[in-house]
């Protein structure tokens, strides 16, 4: 069932689809910290201690638990839910956030970040800094500044029935992430010269992939290098800015489409999205809409959130307009979310 609104007598005030809620209806909000320890580079674990402490220095009463099973990890979740958890702050990547978004979407319990993957994209585009030299101190700082963020709804995704709160997509970065995937942590030190090595190993022989996408009426067929559905501006784990204009309560996905079939036109592509050139660049198509259609000749590579799956020859993508609720901070306010005109008139 979708979300429309917190509980009025637990949470404060909602209205409309400006709904935003006020942590601290309860006298203490709760919280799980779920933590993978097979994510990132540094192991984070033996820093949730400050993280725990940081969140309780804030009003919250934390309970913590860890595993790198992701069925594990969503029963842990669907367990914060079943307990009427306020927040479940995930300690992990951008996977680690993807299972759990999909896991608490259409409840009341909210998502939160701490941001100790590889590449960190929700979190970077929340404006909150990953495991860096001092990984006890960014995460602490992470956990203060979602302590007292903004609880807001965002659209989740879904394509053949899974769900994704940043992106799915099909053509050559779901092979690259096919290949590359699961990653030991040696590999994750050098993320970046790895992702594009193996970028250009996979476009070499290959002729892009055929494809027939259709949306609201409208009809593209040919060979893509890549055909995504984002719900944010970051993409290739954080590396390129795909979709510049990207909001996560809009109720609409953006569609990209990039022509080619080489590995000189792959080479171009990036070079484009580097300097925002492929907005306007000949064989791109971009379009938003809450659905979309992908048709393939045979079977389909895909990821979803960064995570690889195979697929039969069609994918079906949709929105669920504000189906779930994030733990926001003011940069993440500013980036991702259509500005609020009256916010007092929300909240009281």
């Amino acid at each position: 069932m979708p979300v429309d609104c917190k509980p009025v007598e637990a949470y404060g005030q909602c209205e409309g689809r400006w709904a935003i809620i006020e942590l601290g209806g309860d006298p203490m909000p709760s919280g799980w910290i779920l933590h993978n320890p097979a994510a990132g580079r540094l192991p984070a674990g033996m820093f949730l201690g400050r993280v725990g402490e940081a969140l309780e220095r804030n009003g919250w009463s934390i309970r913590t638990a860890s595993s790198q099973v992701p069925q594990e990890l969503k029963d842990l979740a669907r367990a914060a839910v079943r307990e009427g958890s306020d927040a479940v702050f995930v300690a992990g990547g951008d996977g680690s956030v993807g299972l759990i978004a999909s896991t608490l979407a259409g409840s009341t319990t909210a998502l939160g970040v701490l941001p100790s993957g590889t590449a960190n994209v929700w979190a970077t585009e929340l404006g909150l800094t990953g495991l860096a030299w001092t990984p006890g101190a960014s995460l602490e700082r992470a956990a203060e500044r979602l302590a007292v963020g903004e609880p807001r709804l965002v659209d989740v995704g879904e394509a053949n029935g899974h769900l994704f709160l940043l992106w799915a997509g099909a053509g050559l970065d779901a092979r690259v992430v096919s290949a590359l995937e699961p990653r030991t942590r040696w590999m994750k030190l050098v993320p970046t010269a790895l992702y594009l090595a193996e970028v250009l190993r996979s476009s070499t022989g290959w002729d892009g992939l055929e494809l027939e996408v259709e949306a609201e009426g409208r009809r593209w067929e040919g060979r893509f290098i890549v055909a995504v559905a984002s719900n944010i501006r970051r993409y290739a784990g954080g590396l390129l800015e795909l979709a510049p204009g990207a909001l996560v309560d809009d109720g609409l996905l953006d569609f990209w489409l990039l022509g080619g079939r080489t590995t000189a036109d792959v080479v171009v592509r990036i070079a484009q999205m580097l300097t925002q050139a492929h907005i306007q660049a000949p064989g791109v198509v971009h379009f938003r809409s809450p659905q979309a259609t992908f048709r393939a000749p045979k079977d389909l590579h895909i990821h979803i959130d960064g995570e690889p799956l195979m697929t039969g020859p069609q994918l079906d993508i949709r929105v669920r307009p504000q189906h779930l609720w994030v733990l926001t901070t003011a940069d993440g306010e500013q980036r991702l979310f259509t500005p609020i005109p009256a916010l007092q008139s929300v909240v009281s």
